[in-house]
This record gives C-alpha cells, structure tokens and sequence, in this order.
C-alpha cells in the first residue's frame, strides 16, 4: 500500500503528541520508541500502539458533544488522519 506526503506530515505531527502521552504511561516503552522514530523504524510493537493510540483518539467526527469523543487531546485527529497513519503504516510493511 503506498502513501503519500500529506500521510508523511500527518505522522509527523501526531508521532510526537502520542510519544508525549506514551512516556506518561510507559516512560522505558516510550523512549524505545522515540529512539526507534529516530531512526526510522518503529518496533512491530510501537507500530501497533501507534495504530491504536490514533484510532482510540480520533476527535475530529460529526459527533455533536452529546453523542462523541470530548476533544481534550493536544491536537486534533480527524478520521483522515487516522487513515493516513494506518495508511503510512503498513506502507512501512507494519501490519495494522
């Protein structure tokens, strides 16, 4: 599966919000990550958190208040976005 630049700039602006929530639930997990973002390559593992970290925090829906997600996040994470990583993802050779 091939992604595309814009998928390239939406893991690059949501990688280090994720890392930011990761290191205050795991800090030693978070830092083999971040090390791994640094070098280009994610574990199998990381990749698979980051799939689930961004599906779980899709807050950019038509929900109205009532009905979704309350956006408390750092940024914001449409359902395009989530598709872009899952896209970059496995474009990666990750499988998500």
């Amino acid at each position: 599966m091939n992604h595309s630049a814009a998928d390239e700039q939406i893991v690059e602006r949501l990688v280090p919000a994720w890392l930011e929530e990761a290191a205050r639930n795991d800090a030693s997990a978070a830092e083999e990550a971040r090390e791994g973002w640094r070098r280009g390559r994610l574990s199998p593992d990381a990749a698979r958190e980051l799939a689930d970290w961004v599906t779980a925090r899709v807050t950019d829906t038509g929900f109205n208040e009532d009905e979704g997600p309350v956006p408390d996040g750092p940024v914001r994470i449409s359902v395009a976005d989530k598709a872009a990583v899952h896209r970059w993802l496995a474009a990666q050779g990750y499988d998500v």
